[in-house]
């Protein structure tokens, strides 16, 4: 892809004597929707950790922006502007919606030594100022009536609209979002989908992981099959659905 944000080059990664992820290469090409999709143990995970700096790659390149990310922890590849969802919702239970979205907003944030000391005066404007763009993001993902309650009050739907909000208040040029349906309703599916989609005005570029097919099909751009930690096919959705290796992964071979 020659508008290509992220590029993942021949990367390799081993647990013990399992090679996980064997040789894969693919690009995310900017304001796109690129989905990973492929059966449990494909290495799909794995992935995600490896370019959000979880886990550095036995061998391999990944690019963002045209600097290599390899190797780097992941809160230098956060302050380089990728953004993460995770699997299992991590949002602070006691804390306010608005606060947990808060906290993914803290590396926008003009506050530090020298403007501490300015006193009570910037420190109120700030927090202001962080309070109004969380709200917005909060209005974003449909949520902003839900600003005051606490995350654990929250049904898991909406738990998983706090989480998307608090990756979005880092103002990310890419988004990991790690199987965002996991645990949803086909409702809430259906408006998890909606604010994916809506992201590309915002131009951001999504990178996805997700086994529920109907989202993926519906939002993607791109896709890229996984199987035992190597890529077997890319391309459109109706390319993807229509490969052969693709049906066989997913259905057996003898279904075929």
């Amino acid at each position: 892809m020659s508008n290509a944000l992220l590029c993942i080059r021949d990367l390799h990664h081993w647990f013990g004597g399992l090679h996980v992820i064997d040789g894969v290469g693919f690009s995310c090409e900017q304001g796109l929707v690129t989905a990973v999709i492929g059966p449990n143990g494909a290495g799909k995970t794995t992935l995600f950790n490896l370019v959000a700096g979880n886990l550095a790659p036995v061998s391999g390149s990944i690019s963002f922006n045209g600097r290599d990310i390899q190797g780097l922890p992941s809160h230098e590849v956060s302050a380089m502007g990728i953004s993460r969802t995770f699997q299992a919702t991590r949002l602070f239970p006691r804390m306010t919606v608005l606060e947990n979205v808060m906290v993914g907003r803290h590396r926008k944030s003009r506050g530090g030594f020298l403007q501490d000391m300015g006193g009570a005066l910037f420190n109120s404007r700030e927090e202001h100022r962080m309070r109004e763009a969380c709200m917005s993001i909060l209005d974003s993902v449909g949520i902003a009536s839900l600003a005051g309650r606490e995350a654990l009050d929250l049904p898991f739907g909406r738990q998983r609209l706090v989480e998307l909000a608090r990756a979005l208040a880092a103002e990310p040029r890419l988004l990991l979002l790690d199987e965002p349906a996991c645990g949803l309703n086909p409702r809430e599916t259906e408006e998890m989908a909606f604010r994916i989609a809506k992201l590309a005005s915002l131009e951001i570029t999504t990178l996805i992981v997700e086994h529920d097919m109907s989202l993926v099909m519906g939002i993607s751009d791109h896709i890229v099959v996984l199987s035992f930690g190597s890529v077997i096919a890319e391309g459109t959705p109706r390319e993807v659905q229509s490969n052969a290796e693709v049906v066989a992964v997913y259905l057996g071979a003898d279904n075929v």
